[in-house]
C-alpha cells in the first residue's frame, strides 16, 4: 500500500479549523484571572492540544467517515481524490487520537478529562453508531460544546491549578457554545447537495436553506444579547457596550446574508463570525477584571 504524501496529511487535518478551539482555550485562560508567570508551558500545551491534536483528530475522523459525501460535495479532498490511499484516513485518525490522549496527560485531571470528552464527541459526531452529524441539531451542538465550551472551561481550569472554573466563566462558555451551534449551521450550506443525497439531515436539509439561515442567526444572536446583559449586571458596562456594537454590526450583516442565503453563507462565515469570536475575548477580559479585582481570600 502506498503512503500518503505529507501535504495530504496536512490537508486532512485542516489547520484553518484549529483556530476556534484554540481561541476558546485562550479565552478561558484570560477569564481565569490567573497570571501566566510559571504557567506558560501549560498554556502552550493546552493550545496545542485544542488545535493541532484534538481538533485535527476530529477533522481526520470526519473526513474518513464522510468520504462518500465528500465524493459528491468536495471530490478534491484527500480521501475521495485518492491522495490519501486505502484506509490511511482511518489509521491516521486512530493514531492521532492516541497521541492526543498522551499529550493531555500533561494538563492534569481537568485537561485530561476534557480531552477525552472532546475526542469522544469527535468520534460520536462522525462515526457510527452515533454519527451525530446526521442530525444537524445534535451534531452542531456537539461541535459547539467541543470547540468552545470544553476548550474555554479547560483553559480556565488548567490555569487555576486544576480547580473548578468560576461559575461566571462557565456561564460564558455555555452561552458561546450555544452561539457556535449557529456558526456550524453556516458551515452546512456548502454541502446541502451531498447531504441531501446521502441522508445527512443538516438544518438546511431539514428546514430549507432560508429557514435554517434564520435559525442560525437567532442562535448566534441571542446568546450574545444575554452576555451583554450579564456584563452590565456584573458592573462591566464598557465591555458590554463593546459587545453590543459588535452584535449590531453582525445584525446588519445578517440582514444582508438573509437576503441571499445560498450566495452569502460563505461571505457571512468569513466576515460575521470573526465579530462573534471577538466578543468572546472581550467578555473574557471583562471577567478577568472582575476576578483580579477581588482581594485574596475573598470569595464572590
Amino acid at each position: 500500500m502506498s503512503l500518503p504524501a505529507f501535504s495530504a496529511i496536512t490537508e486532512l487535518f485542516k489547520p484553518i479549523t484549529w483556530f476556534p478551539p484554540m481561541w476558546a482555550f485562550a479565552c478561558g485562560v484570560v477569564a481565569s484571572g490567573a497570571s501566566l508567570q510559571g504557567k506558560w508551558l501549560l498554556a502552550v500545551v493546552g493550545l496545542l492540544l485544542a488545535g493541532p491534536f484534538v481538533c485535527a483528530t476530529s477533522q481526520a475522523v470526519n473526513d474518513w467517515f464522510d468520504r462518500h459525501v465528500d465524493a459528491i460535495n468536495e471530490p478534491q479532498r484527500p480521501i475521495p481524490s485518492g491522495r490519501m490511499p486505502g484506509r490511511w484516513g482511518l489509521y491516521i485518525s486512530i493514531a492521532w487520537t492516541v497521541v492526543s490522549v498522551l499529550v493531555a496527560t500533561f494538563l492534569g485531571p481537568w485537561g485530561f478529562g476534557a480531552a477525552l470528552l472532546g475526542l469522544a464527541l469527535a468520534w460520536a459526531y462522525s462515526a457510527p453508531p452515533f454519527r451525530l452529524k446526521e442530525n444537524g441539531w445534535w451534531g452542531n451542538a456537539a461541535c459547539g460544546i467541543s470547540y468552545e465550551g470544553i476548550a474555554w472551561a479547560t483553559g480556565a481550569a488548567v490555569m487555576a491549578g486544576g480547580l473548578m472554573p468560576d461559575g461566571r466563566s462557565l456561564s460564558l462558555a455555555l452561552l458561546y457554545s450555544i452561539g457556535t451551534h449557529g456558526i456550524m449551521t453556516l458551515n452546512d450550506f456548502k454541502a446541502v447537495k451531498g447531504d441531501r443525497e446521502m441522508g445527512v439531515r443538516s438544518l438546511p436539509v431539514q428546514l430549507g436553506e432560508q429557514n435554517a439561515a434564520g435559525v442560525a442567526c437567532w442562535i448566534m444572536g441571542l446568546p450574545q444579547a444575554v452576555v451583554i446583559l450579564m456584563l452590565f449586571a456584573w458592573g462591566k458596562p464598557a465591555h458590554a457596550s463593546a459587545i453590543f456594537v459588535l452584535l449590531v454590526v453582525q445584525l446588519a450583516m445578517m440582514d444582508h446574508f438573509l437576503a441571499s442565503v445560498s450566495k452569502r453563507a460563505l461571505w457571512y462565515s468569513g466576515f460575521g463570525v470573526p465579530l462573534f469570536v471577538s466578543g468572546m475575548m472581550v467578555s473574557a477580559f471583562a471577567l478577568r477584571g472582575l476576578i483580579t479585582a477581588v482581594p485574596a481570600g475573598v470569595t464572590t
